[in-house]
């Protein structure tokens, strides 16, 4: 596990959109694992500056997300679809069809996560994955548990994860479900980056470098990744 820290937020997203853009450039048909949320915003937005000026081309990059919220229409502006259409996606070159979201409506979500990790293998497995992590060490919604999560599954958001994200719903109320990529999916990427900024990250990134590997902290098993960096600014790396 490597460990980068940084001054700010703003020399993080840029350090991680390089990390991308070197992967973009060395494979222009590489698969990109990619998060939502506030920490990745300023990485995309460096990515599409890059695009703009003609440095890197999503034309055949193929893009797989970690998750998608239940029972949420596709075109509500919390929905991961419009997340990452509003900020990534309508702003270079990808082709829709490369694009998987997880459908969060769909009838079988059993058939819906098995699709989607099948889709992953098709593709040739994930180059690059990018994670965020929750206050209580979540990756993806891969929630403290009793052990460790496979492939795509159905997940009941927990408590502390419907108050970190029930401020952004003003209108429909917050689904309490989700479908996630499982923790097995996860480590099954070429490589990790995980960013992480802000002292709330703190005991969360303490826990992930310096405590056990365990269920209860999600993060902690990327200890096991053999190729996983942490980019982290001064705050949510303050007590390493």
């Amino acid at each position: 596990m490597e460990i980068r820290i940084f001054e700010n937020a703003n020399e993080l997203a840029l350090a991680a959109a390089d990390i991308f853009a070197t992967q973009i450039k060395k494979n222009p048909a590489s698969v990109l694992g990619l998060a939502t949320g506030a920490s990745p915003v300023p990485t995309y937005n460096r990515l599409i500056e890059m695009y703009k000026a003609g440095e890197i081309s999503f034309a055949d990059i193929r893009t797989f997300n970690l998750d998608e919220y239940c029972d949420l229409p596709k075109d509500d502006k919390n929905s991961y679809y419009t997340f990452m259409h509003e900020n990534l996606f309508n702003a270079v070159d990808i082709k829709e069809e490369n694009v998987h979201i997880l459908d969060g409506n769909a009838e079988d979500a059993e058939k819906e996560a098995a699709d989607f990790d099948a889709a992953i293998v098709a593709a040739g497995g994930i180059d690059i994955q990018l994670l965020g992590i929750g206050n209580n060490g979540h990756i993806g919604f891969n929630e403290p548990a009793d052990e460790f999560t496979t492939g795509t599954f159905k997940v009941k958001l927990t408590d502390s994860t419907l108050q970190a994200n029930s401020r952004y719903f003003d209108e429909n109320p917050m689904p309490h479900y989700a479908l996630t990529m499982g923790v097995g999916s996860i480590m099954a990427a070429k490589k990790i980056v995980l960013i992480a900024t802000g002292p709330a990250k703190a005991q969360a990134i303490h826990d992930t470098v310096k405590g056990e590997v365990t269920a209860q902290v999600p993060a902690s098993i990327l200890q096991n990744h053999a190729d996983c960096v942490l980019l982290l600014d001064k705050a949510a790396a303050s007590l390493l």
